[in-house]
């Protein structure tokens, strides 16, 4: 089979997989997908890139609507909008670039495999790797930026190695390296990537960074054009969405992600009124920054371990990694995955930990993979030597154990994930029956809310209930729902053990069963009327 047969082959499965995927997932799923779905539904709907809710009061405005992507960035709720508009606006709609990047995410990885591998082999294994990528599995084809990340970040790390190596897999010779000319387009397409990688995610950036350490380190004479033209390109893309932020903020960027740096608790990414700074951070004490970065490194370690490189594959892949060390085509990713992996865990540990991590590692699933299969091959030839096994018959069933495991955990996942998400919203539409359609509610997560029951909303505050006719007045709230997952301050109003004067329940759902996960406490905040002056 040709080798564009063979991508083109690796393309349509990889495709059926995707829509098999996205046929059993009913509905965005949590509050990422929600929120970039909603946002896609409303720009499509000629409401603009606005917001009916706040999901966090960092950088939050004064009023509700609000602009949209104040805090995340824009390009998966873009790309499903582009999809609604030609195929309708329902959620099966919205799937189509999720699938067609995790297609694509694929075949690049089998392309990778072949390349450095230098056998067909080695690009199946690492494509079938990706393709049942464990805990990523339930959510590539939902609408939030897993897939698209992973496309455009690893493919970005792929044009930064092409471009350290003047475009030769594998590397050329040093004297090519210096002399070629073609080096610089690489860096343009990893320049460009880079940018559509930020417009995903915000630490997309750090493609850029890499980008330019890997250009211009260790003689940055002989590839400084390379490196200013994949700023240029970098920059060209980034630069209508910086417009419009100036336009909308004030700043080409908002700075809420950035002072997230400064959190001392998770709950605190919803603290109001928001208090991240940076002497309050310091003033926390060296034994709890020391502890609370402690505890992102063992669950970043366990990110790494479970689900970049699935459970038992890791030291494979970074056996396989060190023993390429001297290749430069590889220094793009190494530095990635140190660099995410340390601002993660150093600079922004609980948002790292909650999740940022996992998400942005999507764009070194190919690498892992590749390594892989690569140092399972060398670790097993290595094995077969020493107890006089048939090499290749040895290398075939290891490998066919890795790919049966990601196999499992993959379905494993799915089995656990599926069910709660496609259940979720059966609450909301309960709760939109016993609401005016005109309610504005604080609720744990108002995206969910708004794809479900229509409601804009607020979220709960990491705050003493005190704060709540302040907030009310502000964005006009007129109904609070507690669950199981409100912040601390909430726990007595949630348990009915505190009463507060502006609050009247009207409602407590779950009371019928015995699980206290379901327990839902609905109120009405009764507001006194500001005397005139």
């Amino acid at each position: 089979m040709s080798g564009r047969r063979a991508y083109a082959l690796v393309f349509v499965l990889a495709l059926g997989w995707a829509g098999l995927l996205a046929a059993l997932i009913e509905q965005p799923g949590y509050t990422d997908a929600y929120y970039y779905y909603n946002a896609a539904e409303r720009w499509v709907g000629g409401q603009g890139l606005t917001d009916p809710y706040l999901w966090t009061y960092l950088d939050a405005p004064d009023t509700l609507p609000t602009p949209a992507f104040h805090y995340w960035m824009p390009l998966t709720s873009l790309l499903a909008a582009g999809s609604m508009a030609l195929f309708g606006t329902h959620f099966g709609a919205a799937q189509i670039p999720s699938a067609l990047s995790f297609a694509a995410l694929v075949t690049l990885t089998y392309a990778l495999g072949v390349a450095v591998g230098g056998a067909r082999r080695h690009g199946v294994l690492g494509a079938l790797l990706v393709a049942f990528g464990g805990f990523y599995t339930p959510f590539w084809t939902t609408t939030d930026a897993f897939a698209l990340y992973g496309l455009v970040g690893a493919g970005a790390l792929v044009a930064i190695g092409r471009g350290k190596c003047a475009g030769a897999l594998p590397p050329a010779p040093r004297e090519k390296v210096r002399r070629s000319s073609a080096a610089w387009r690489w860096y343009v397409l990893g320049g460009a990537l880079s940018g559509l990688a930020h417009l995903t995610r915000a630490d997309g950036v750090l493609l850029l960074g890499v980008l330019l350490a890997v250009a211009l380190w260790p003689r940055p004479r002989a590839h400084w054009r390379g490196a200013l033209a994949g700023l240029l390109a970098y920059l060209l893309v980034v630069l209508p969405w910086l417009v419009r932020n100036w336009a909308q903020f004030g700043a080409p960027l908002p700075s809420g992600g950035l002072s997230t740096a400064w959190l001392r608790s998770y709950d605190d990414l919803v603290a109001y009124p928001p208090n991240l700074r940076a002497a309050d951070f310091w003033a926390w004490g060296a034994e709890n920054i020391l502890a609370s970065r402690w505890e992102a490194f063992r669950n970043n370690l366990g990110t790494f371990i479970a689900v970049e490189t699935w459970v038992v594959l890791g030291p494979f892949a970074l056996g396989a990694l060190w023993a390429r060390r001297k290749q430069p085509f590889w220094w793009g990713g190494a530095l990635y995955a140190l660099g995410l992996h340390a601002a993660m865990t150093l600079v922004f540990a609980f948002p790292g930990y909650r999740g940022g991590l996992f998400h942005s590692a999507a764009a070194l699933l190919p690498f892992w993979a590749v390594l892989s299969v690569l140092g399972l091959e060398a670790g097993v030839g290595w094995l077969a030597r020493l107890r006089a096994w048939p090499r290749a018959q040895a290398q075939r069933v290891f490998s066919g154990a890795a790919v049966a495991l990601a196999v499992a955990l993959s379905l494993g996942v799915l089995s656990a994930r599926l069910p709660r998400w496609n259940a979720n919203g059966d609450f909301y539409r309960t709760l939109a029956d016993d609401l005016p359609p005109d309610a504005v509610v604080m609720v744990n997560d108002p995206p969910a809310l708004y794809y479900h029951a229509g409601l804009a909303g607020v979220v709960v505050p990491n705050a003493d209930p005190s704060v709540l006719p302040q907030i009310a007045r502000q964005y006009g709230v007129t109904h609070l729902l507690l669950d199981v997952n409100r912040t601390a301050p909430f726990t007595r109003l949630w348990s009915g053990s505190e009463q507060r004067d502006f609050l009247r329940l009207i409602r407590v759902y779950g009371t019928e069963t015995p699980d206290p996960a379901d327990d839902r406490r609905l109120f009405e905040l009764v507001l006194q009327e500001r005397s005139e002056p």
